[in-house]
């Protein structure tokens, strides 16, 4: 992939397809297409061919995807694996029809079994049952890398899997009801915090671990695996340090400036205990993430004030 080459970016205004899409234009690539939803529907398969016929990109970056956190993936799971599932085949096919050199499918870390050993090795995949809260997201997930996994088998192609733990960063959705734990914090201190309120509650019991990687990082990674890794094995993608929810929260409310109580809701789901990846494998092929997560709390923070 060099700066002239014609690169796709799939959801480019999500927040991972939005990052990646700022450190392309960074490293100087000038050739870069995106397309909205409202302009483009990749669930629909006629509109993805289409798309890639009349545009054939080089290198493909397969961000979009329907996401959210326990309480989205518990309402709607029919939405969740149909639409990714849609995606990722509608872009995986086309990608290889249209002679794709490269692509790189962005999966999740809830791919990996709810009790399997820590850190996560990108070997225990399917090696037990998936936690329950989010198992439509990842079955459809599993299904895409597995799908890139067997298109390289058969047809020789270049298509390669990352797995990122649980991010955040500038473009995250603060939504209350469909947002992942870390922007769902910052919104509700910061809510807290301009209203006066002397208390914050908080869904479960606070001591589920989770590891975060800022989008920024993750961009970096994404375009380094692009460049340096081939092969059929995913590579997760993560900090190698994890912190409990609980923890976590005393650290937002410190950076919003909150001053109240936090009150756990013991009636609401923790998730799986603890989410923390091996990244062991990525360090070898050569990168390590360089933002720490008290850095990156406090540019998440400004992006939010930015934007609310």
């Amino acid at each position: 992939m060099d700066k002239e080459s014609k690169v796709y970016v799939a959801g480019h205004n999500g927040m991972v397809g939005s990052a990646i899409v700022r450190r392309l234009e960074i490293d100087g690539y000038k050739n870069i297409i995106f397309k909205s939803s409202k302009e483009l529907d990749l669930r629909r398969q006629l509109e993805a061919e289409n798309f890639f016929q009349a545009e054939k990109p080089e290198y493909v970056f397969l961000a979009a995807a329907k996401v959210g956190g326990i309480h989205a993936n518990n309402s709607y799971p029919a939405d969740f694996i149909y639409d990714n599932l849609m995606i990722e085949a509608n872009i995986i096919r086309s990608a290889f029809e249209n002679k794709t050199k490269k692509l790189l499918f962005l999966g999740s870390s809830c791919i990996y079994p709810r009790m399997a050993e820590q850190p996560i090795k990108e070997e225990y995949l399917l090696g037990g049952y998936l936690e329950k809260t989010n198992e439509a997201y990842a079955l459809a997930k599993i299904s895409g890398l597995k799908m890139c996994e067997y298109y390289n088998a058969q047809y020789g192609t270049n298509f390669i899997s990352a797995m990122p733990t649980n991010l955040y960063g500038p473009n995250d959705n603060y939504d209350l009801n469909n947002s992942h734990v870390l922007p769902a914090l910052i919104r509700k201190f910061h809510e807290a915090k301009v209203s006066n309120l002397e208390e914050v509650v908080m869904w479960g019991t606070g001591t589920p671990r989770r590891e975060f990687l800022h989008v920024d990082d993750l961009a970096d990674a994404c375009i380094y695996l692009m460049l340096n890794y081939e092969g059929n094995e995913t590579v997760n993608v993560g900090v190698g340090e994890d912190i409990s929810i609980k923890d976590l929260a005393i650290m937002v409310a410190d950076i919003v400036g909150f001053k109240g109580t936090i009150k756990h809701d013991l009636t609401k789901p923790d998730g799986t205990p603890r989410k923390l990846l091996d990244v062991s494998k990525i360090g070898k092929i050569g990168w390590k993430a360089k933002i720490g997560l008290t850095d990156g709390i406090k540019m998440t923070y400004e992006d939010y004030c930015k934007r609310y």
